[in-house]
């Protein structure tokens, strides 16, 4: 079974609370976008992973994608195996969901595969306990998520953005970047209401008046380099450049694919990780059974 499992941005990222164990209350708007990492699922006895592609990542039980295997078997009682193969294209450490959405595919082919009969929703509760992205990932589309992960509102959108990612410096630690936030720093605060008006009506004007992400200054103090891409992507045209999640990638927004092209063609000679994509629905999308 061959799966893409696609990455995501946060069009926005709000802090609205911290529990008492630590967890931070989030409300995000994230999307698929059209970079995937290729998963590939054949029978096994035992639960195995190999891993390829660009960036490197580890093929042992750290990885997100075995991780997910050992949970989907340990919930549904399942006596098979897997071997799992992760072929990376998706850029590490970057806010963009890399191993979270190849643990979604896991989960979802491995239902499948394994014949385990969980609905999304359990499916989704079973991603959550992997990863507070996971969930999202296994519902796809545009979603506002709250809580810590557990919270998902689909939102219809009929309109695909055309987006130049570029990651220009090293990966951030998610944990890091959450540790040093403090809410008295905030400065800009998205407006999701308008947020999710402006995606589901095309209107990229007022889009670009409410998006924010209250982790970006806390990350631009540990990558100044987030902070030229910003504005690199600005020169080249973007409607809007902002970073997903905690970083280290950002995004520009731009009003057509040939305005994205051109911006990606001048831009490729000072950056190494950059993509042209676009958002879509899907999160996972199954190639071969």
């Amino acid at each position: 079974m061959i799966l893409e499992a696609y990455a995501k941005i946060n069009w926005s990222l709000d802090i609205t609370g911290v529990r008492e164990d630590g967890y931070h209350l989030m409300d995000m708007v994230m999307q698929p976008v059209s970079l995937s990492d290729e998963i590939v699922l054949s029978p096994s006895p035992v639960i195995g992973i190999t891993t390829g592609g660009w960036p490197p990542s580890r093929a042992d039980e750290t990885n997100l994608a075995w991780k997910a295997a050992m949970a989907l078997k340990s919930a549904s009682g399942c006596s098979d195996g897997v071997q799992i193969h992760v072929s990376k294209r998706i850029p590490i450490g970057a806010g963009m969901g890399g191993g979270s959405t190849d643990a979604a595919a896991v989960l979802i082919g491995l239902n499948e595969m394994w014949h385990t009969g969980l609905s999304m929703t359990e499916l989704e509760e079973l991603g959550l306990s992997l990863g507070a992205d996971v969930p999202f990932f296994i519902r796809g589309g545009l979603t506002r998520t709250r809580g810590i992960g557990e919270n998902l509102e689909s939102h219809d959108c009929l309109h695909n953005y055309w987006l130049v990612v570029i990651q220009p410096c090293p990966g951030l630690s998610t944990g890091k970047v959450f540790g040093l936030w403090r809410q008295e720093d905030q400065s800009r605060r998205p407006d999701n209401e308008k947020v999710l008006r402006a995606l589901e009506s095309g209107d990229l004007s007022m889009l670009c008046g409410h998006l924010g992400n209250v982790l970006q200054p806390v990350s631009e103090t540990l990558r100044p380099e987030i902070v030229s891409a910003c504005d690199a992507l600005t020169a080249q045209g973007a409607v809007f450049s902002g970073m997903t999640g905690s970083g280290s990638a950002v995004f520009g927004v731009f009003r057509s694919s040939s305005g994205a092209q051109k911006a990606f063609r001048t831009l490729k000679t000072s950056y190494r990780t950059i993509f042209v994509c676009h958002t879509q629905h899907d999160s996972v999308r199954m190639v071969q059974e």
